[in-house]
């Protein structure tokens, strides 16, 4: 694993991003090409360190430690009701969960639901110690019968590491960006995690492009039209191999010789 001063020294560094503008009948996207033809990918229960202020991989909390928000009413009901469907053996802090009112909870602080945490981590979260091994309880479910996690899971789970910013201008043109997340995202607290997935070379070891390896994503959080669009630009130029991480995509072209 990268030292701190490695990891400072690539946020200190600039990173150039190549991106490609789509037009979709009255909407402009912009799409982070070189995170999109990177070869990133979660490595959840593969040695992920998690998001603590240290290295934990063997809890594997994975990006799972704070609990989820819920973007809207319907995230959250869309949710509750696949819940209310888990079985006792796919969801390992059910008895938990039900002895403290629910899996979801009105943060008395910030006034927003949320998924209840339980000893240092989403109630949700199966443990190392579960029969059907760890990972997210929703996520599973949706796999055993043959269904889309994203459909199951809380939208700010299922849209990592993509995140779509929107920007309107002037006369109202609405321009969509579609990039990963970054550590400044989460605020100050993104400065706490010892180690975030979008900025470390161990997560970028997939065998496909990103646009490949989450199209069913894009195409949920952008469209089918722009997504084809975006496809088909690429098409001619995708590597057989895909790209590396960023820096050291970056370190490679600033290299003598």
């Amino acid at each position: 694993m990268p030292s701190e001063d490695d990891q400072d020294e690539r946020r200190d560094i600039g990173v150039v991003h190549d991106w490609v503008s789509v037009e979709v009948g009255d909407e402009t996207f912009q799409f982070d090409r070189t995170f999109l033809t990177s070869s990133w990918t979660c490595i959840y229960g593969n040695g992920c360190p998690g998001i603590l202020d240290h290295a934990a991989p063997e809890l594997e909390h994975g990006c799972c430690t704070h609990g989820a928000h819920f973007t809207a009413k319907d995230d959250r009901k869309r949710v509750a009701r696949h819940i209310a469907e888990l079985d006792d053996d796919e969801w390992q802090l059910r008895a938990e969960a039900e002895a403290a009112g629910g899996a979801l909870v009105k943060d008395a602080e910030a006034g927003a639901w949320v998924t209840r945490t339980h000893d240092g981590a989403c109630i949700l979260l199966n443990r190392p110690d579960h029969p059907g091994g760890a990972g997210c309880a929703l996520h599973a479910a949706a796999l055993r019968r043959g269904e889309r996690p994203l459909d199951w899971k809380p939208t700010v789970c299922w849209q990592l590491p993509l995140r779509v910013d929107y920007h309107t201008d002037d006369n109202d043109h609405l321009t969509t960006f579609v990039r990963d997340w970054k550590r400044r995202d989460w605020g100050e607290g993104g400065e706490d995690f010892h180690w975030w997935c979008t900025e470390a070379p161990e997560a970028f070891v997939g065998d496909r492009p990103v646009v490949e390896s989450l199209r069913d994503d894009l195409i949920e959080l952008v469209g089918q039209d722009a997504y084809d669009a975006l496809a088909a630009h690429l098409a001619g130029d995708l590597p057989v191999t895909p790209l590396p991480e960023p820096t050291v995509r970056r370190r490679r072209l600033n290299s003598p010789g």
